[in-house]
């Protein structure tokens, strides 16, 4: 990676450590216009599900006072179970699909995105979860305030991969981000990543292999080139040093999205990761 590389990597890195300044986002805030369905599921549904958190004055942030502790859980969900946060959740398969399996279990959906979070309730008061709320804020503001050890897992599937190079910065996986991650997983607690783009999971071992307080739990063998690649210079991949990576079996908890399945059938590979607190 070059100095210019380095910098704007450093620069981001401490804003997301101090919530006071607007960090580069790992998304592009757009204007969503719901259908007529997904606008009666969000004002029928969100009175149940969907949080407001303390936002600072900022769209889609965190209030840096504000705090996410085990009493908030116990005050926003009823109950104080172990907490799993999907950081972008889409549509909401994964998480709801895993709030139906697990009772046992609280779950918190983040996303940005006015469609994806009018899924999320659609989905979630259809099935009558208890066990469910959704968050409309900037995941990485949301990680920096939560209590330490107060998550079970942390989810991150098929994040934006941002494949031209200027844009490399804008990815959630983030030395930054996995220090606040660390910091709210219990001892033990896991991280789990997938990603069906290669340079993406390139930029994952650069991030996460190196991770003070995480430990690659993969017992996959992958080979990845050793250099990064921009949009539309995929192919020049194959002719870069290879190395070898270790990476997860698939995530059997991960339900087959229409977008993995897209992933697949274009043949891509398919990377799951799984870091481990330590």
């Amino acid at each position: 990676m070059d100095s210019d590389s380095d910098a704007s990597t450093n620069a981001e890195s401490a804003a997301i450590r101090s919530p006071r300044r607007r960090a580069v986002v790992s998304f592009v805030r757009r204007s969503s216009h719901l259908d007529g369905r997904l606008a009666r599921a969000w004002e029928q549904y969100a009175p149940q599900y969907l949080l407001h958190l303390p936002n600072g004055g900022r769209d889609l942030g965190v209030d840096p006072a504000y705090r996410f502790t085990r009493a908030e859980v116990l005050r926003l969900w009823g109950s104080d179970r172990p907490l799993v946060v999907e950081i972008g959740t889409g549509q909401g398969e994964n998480v709801i699909a895993a709030a139906q399996r697990e009772p046992n279990r609280n779950f918190l959906a983040l996303e940005v995105y006015d469609p994806g979070v009018a899924h999320t309730l659609l989905r979630a008061g259809k099935e009558g979860l208890s066990n469910l709320r959704v968050a409309q804020v900037n995941a990485p503001e949301l990680l920096a305030v939560c209590e330490e050890g107060l998550l079970d897992e942390v989810w991150t599937f098929f994040p934006d991969p941002w494949p031209k190079m200027k844009h490399h910065k804008r990815r959630i996986v983030q030395p930054a981000l996995a220090a606040n991650v660390h910091r709210a997983l219990k001892t033990g607690g896991v991280w789990r990543i997938a990603t069906d783009i290669d340079d993406y999971a390139l930029h994952v071992h650069e991030v996460m292999d190196s991770a003070p307080g995480f430990e690659n739990v993969g017992s996959v063998e992958v080979s990845l080139p050793t250099r990064h690649v921009g949009k539309g210079d995929a192919d020049r991949a194959a002719e870069f040093p290879h190395a070898m990576f270790k990476e997860s079996e698939r995530f059997a908890g991960r339900v087959l999205t229409n977008f993995e399945k897209k992933g697949l059938d274009a043949g891509r590979t398919i990377h799951d990761f799984t870091y481990r607190a330590v």
